[in-house]
């Protein structure tokens, strides 16, 4: 037989790859469904952020406030089902044997990661639709259906960097340090992007690093989202996009020569 027809019959069909990509991903979804002690903190921590300071601050600061407040603490919750879903558990399965055990399998090999990323992108639409709720019913902020449509959209499409970053993240540490590395990333990052406070009220110094921080970039967009910035925003989406690829394959690389 020649070696053209060997390799087409012994592929596997499209169906079946298909079929691997979509078991992956639903078996995500219901880990960490069975798991509620990891995903409920990433997901309603943001939310009681924003109920703390961000309807609060919206009631006294007017509607410009609760708009702006909600676009950054719409992308302070997305940035964590991206972190610590991907970076923590790649970590842990490392530590596991688990990811050893999955590139074992007659499976795609990118089912495993675009299953993670699927889960993730699901997590951050959960928070934004806290968020809006939120903003809509005890905040009282004012959002068209194209404007909550779009900030939805982009949390969902802008967590994906920070799962690349994650990732890079888990390939460097063990399972047990990952959180406390994670959070060394999630905190100072936030602060330094604009997220909790605006950046005007930073120091100077930290205004001008600002663009460097994937998160100051996602904040832009969210802006925009909500009707709170004008301008250019494809800079902000290639660099976005910039970010999630270069952290993708540092860390693949790390996992072909690491594990």
């Amino acid at each position: 037989m020649p070696v053209t027809e060997l390799t087409t019959t012994s592929a596997m069909p499209r169906s079946r790859v298909i079929g691997a990509y979509l078991e992956e991903a639903r078996s995500e979804c219901l880990r960490y469904m069975r798991a509620p002690s990891f995903m409920l903190p990433i997901m309603l921590f943001p939310g009681l952020f924003y109920l703390f300071f961000g309807v609060l601050m919206a009631r006294t600061e007017g509607a410009d406030a609760g708009r702006y407040l909600l676009a950054s603490y719409g992308t302070f919750g997305v940035m964590s089902p991206g972190l610590f879903g991907f970076g923590v558990s790649l970590a842990l399965e490392r530590d596991g044997g688990l990811l050893t055990f999955k590139r074992a399998l007659p499976m795609p090999p990118g089912a495993y990661l675009l299953g993670k990323m699927l889960m993730a992108m699901v997590a951050a639409g959960v928070v934004i639709l806290l968020l809006l709720t939120m903003a809509v019913t005890l905040g009282h902020v004012a959002l068209s259906p194209l404007q909550a449509g779009a900030l939805l959209l982009t949390g969902m499409l802008g967590v994906l960097p920070f799962c690349a970053l994650g990732m890079f993240v888990g390939t460097l540490i063990k399972g047990q340090g990952a959180p406390g590395m994670l959070q060394l990333v999630y905190m100072p990052m936030s602060i330094m992007s604009g997220l909790w406070f605006p950046l005007p009220m930073l120091p100077k110094f930290l205004q001008q690093i600002a663009p460097v921080w994937p998160s100051y970039h996602l904040d832009q967009l969210a802006l925009a989202a909500v009707g709170m910035r004008q301008g250019m925003l494809l800079p902000h989406v290639l660099t976005l996009f910039g970010f999630a690829a270069g952290f993708l394959l540092l860390a693949a690389r790390r996992l072909r020569r690491y594990g």
